[in-house]
């Protein structure tokens, strides 16, 4: 029955996924590639929405389904101010945030606002679920070294509390029981200790941590200082976060080609495993947080597909005893879960730019 189907939508870069589930069966599923479109890839990303949202209509509309008929909507989260973690009801405040785009310029900000849209501005119920600007640190992990700059909480939240509620099933014990380290391994990588039921550190992908596919991580203050002196800020911040990293050094972000090359290829294997060398660092850095032993490492992302990599980080963390590893992003899946625990009142929906401290 149309009641009962859930819309998901997922916008990324350079597509734009949508799902409807019918309870937690998903009856139709697509990927829209509007890589060529003459409306892509502008520097206004916010100048997209009208087409993005035409496309999920047609793709209702193919399938007869009424947008008002749906139960509910919910959407990928964007950069917003920072919440806690947690299903949030889009709402005005939400929408001018996501418009103004005050944590920056992403694809993910389209998710609330096309929601919007589709719910006739909001006669249906309309969500998101665990935006990036999640923000559950610690006092002690805010501070970086210098006084006027505050780390950031950027962090690939959804699929890192999804893992998290997947690896407390998989250990028979509750969330708010557990301490674990999860990394999200993606195009950008999101090392966190999560600890009883919260992300209380991460690295932001952007600024610091392992290099990753194409981002750097971080870099030798000094040397930066030098860099930006020959190097206009607007480009070497696309070098940092688009352009380095395993492409910067092997002129590819295709992870399984470098795997494939790193068996016959010296220079590609040094790389292959550095980056997974960086990674276990990190890993165990973060397990550092608390005075105890992490419950379980848990490996997540794309790159958790790759059973070398896999293998590459275990030798340097295996000492920190379990690990789990859930390979790829089921980020889809954990919208529509966390939309559905609104629904069935096992949690409540957040508000709006609702910032609830947990110290």
């Amino acid at each position: 029955m149309t009641e009962d189907l859930i819309l998901v939508i997922n916008p990324g870069s350079t597509s734009t996924k949508i799902a409807l589930y019918q309870n937690e069966t998903l009856v139709a599923g697509a990927t829209l590639d509007h890589s060529g479109a003459a409306w892509a890839g502008s520097q206004e990303i916010i100048s997209e929405l009208p087409h993005r949202v035409g496309l999920v209509r047609r793709f209702l509309e193919e399938r007869a389904i009424a947008p008002d008929s749906l139960r509910a909507i919910v959407a990928r989260g964007g950069l917003l101010r920072p919440v806690r973690s947690g299903v949030y009801l889009v709402n005005e405040a939400m929408l001018q945030d996501l418009k103004d785009q005050v944590g920056g310029r992403h694809a993910s900000n389209l998710g609330g606002l096309m929601a919007w849209e589709i719910s006739k501005k909001g006669r249906i119920p309309s969500f998101i679920v665990d935006p990036v600007s999640v923000d559950e640190y610690a006092p002690e992990a805010r501070l970086s070294g210098l006084p006027e700059v505050p780390r950031k909480s950027l962090l690939h939240a959804l699929n890192i509390r999804a893992s998290a509620r997947r690896a407390s099933r998989d250990l028979g014990s509750e969330l708010p029981s557990l301490y674990l380290v999860v990394a999200h391994l993606g195009s950008g990588f999101s090392i966190c200790p999560f600890y009883r039921g919260a992300m209380r550190d991460a690295n932001n992908s952007n600024e610091e941590g392992p290099f990753t596919v194409e981002r750097a991580g971080t870099l030798p203050a000094l040397f930066l200082l030098d860099l930006l002196s020959e190097t206009e800020g607007r480009e070497l911040r696309r070098r940092i976060t688009g352009q380095s990293g395993m492409f910067g050094y092997l002129g590819t972000k295709d992870a399984r080609a470098v795997e494939m090359r790193a068996g016959v290829d010296k220079r590609a294997n040094v790389v292959w495993q550095a980056m997974a060398y960086r990674v276990a660092q990190e890993i165990c850095a973060m397990a550092a947080s608390f005075p105890e032993t992490p419950d379980a490492v848990v490996l997540t992302g794309g790159l958790a597909k790759s059973e070398d990599f896999v293998a590459r980080v275990m030798e340097y963390t295996g000492f920190l005893g379990r690990h789990l590893v859930y390979p790829g992003e089921e980020e889809m899946e954990a919208l529509l879960i966390g939309v559905l625990r609104v629904i069935r009142g096992e949690e409540p929906a957040r508000v709006y730019p609702e910032t609830e401290a947990i110290g």
